[in-house]
């Protein structure tokens, strides 16, 4: 039985190494034009031909990925007069590797449905360094038949996949992780600014946390900017954390859960935000909260 033909919407940082390891396993790929030609080029350079427009991707694919930064691009991307469902592919699968709202993916399910198209949720856990080595994690949402289908090609660029049920349950179980890890990020920058003003250092509070049984993974990287100013430990802007976190809430809502410290967790990057650095990592965050309690940048403290 001959591969399915590939196509990838949003080859950005996360993207580009999905897509890359996709072509390499022996996929025909067709690539959606980006802004950042850099990408779309090298791909290319892989075998990859470009489409004009998401609607001609899906004429040319059989299972679509979708990696963009979240619902209003998605639905964009489907819904628009040039989307992928006015392709009337019938049997297309689109893959959302989007962190989304549920509340949409739902919605988008049924259309994709009542066009002969299935959609499922696999967004993505990990950073665009492991996308490129092909080792990211994943949480699906599809039927059991279509996950069948779509496992062999999600296993070129995801070493850990949990197929949780059905459509929404991946976008749900997402919005739960990065929730986590969002308030990780939020109870880190606080309790180091709580300790600066206390007397300790940066690095007094790192040699005990960092030794002792509340290190994790994600504190690894975290701290990777205010211990060693390493600007690209965690490449996830503040403006995407704020946007999952609002997403987080409204499936809350949705639930009719009481969510005291997601909300207290969602207006920390709301603040980083609206005061212009939602372009920062979140592990600027520590900086942010710093400056909120009158101190001055990590990499400044350094020099003292």
């Amino acid at each position: 039985m001959s591969k399915p033909r590939i196509g990838f919407i949003g080859v950005g940082l996360m993207g580009h190494g999905m897509a890359k390891n996709i072509a390499l396993k022996g996929y025909r790929l067709v690539v959606l034009g980006h802004r950042n030609r850099a990408p779309v080029e090298h791909l290319k350079t892989l075998g990859a031909s470009e489409a004009p427009s998401p609607r001609e991707l899906a004429l040319q694919s059989d299972i679509v990925h979708l990696c963009v930064t979240g619902s209003p691009q998605v639905e964009a991307l489907l819904r628009g007069p040039d989307g992928v469902i006015a392709s009337a592919k019938r049997g297309l699968i689109v893959i959302d590797c989007s962190t989304s709202n549920p509340v949409s993916t739902l919605a988008l399910g049924d259309e994709l449905s009542a066009a002969g198209m299935t959609l499922v949720d696999a967004p993505l856990a990990r950073t665009p360094k492991e996308a490129e080595a092909g080792t990211l994690d994943t949480m699906v949402g599809a039927d059991p038949d279509t996950f069948a289908q779509i496992k062999p090609v999600i296993e070129c660029w995801a070493t850990t996949i949990n197929h949780l049920g059905p459509l929404g349950l991946g976008h749900k179980m997402k919005l739960i992780n990065n929730f986590v890890a969002m308030g990780y990020a939020a109870l880190y920058s606080e309790a180091l600014a709580i300790a600066r003003r206390s007397g300790l250092s940066i690095e007094q509070f790192h040699a005990v946390i960092g030794a002792g049984r509340m290190r994790c993974g994600f504190y690894d990287t975290f701290m990777k900017w205010s211990v060693d100013h390493d600007p690209n430990a965690h490449q996830f802007t503040i403006a995407n954390a704020h946007k999952d976190m609002r997403y987080m809430a409204s499936m809350a809502n949705e639930a009719g859960a009481v969510n005291t410290l997601q909300a207290s967790v969602k207006n920390g990057f709301a603040a980083m935000e609206a005061a212009g650095q939602g372009q920062r990592y979140v592990p600027m965050l520590a900086d942010f909260i710093a400056g909120l309690n009158g101190l001055p940048p990590a990499a400044d403290a350094a020099k003292t």
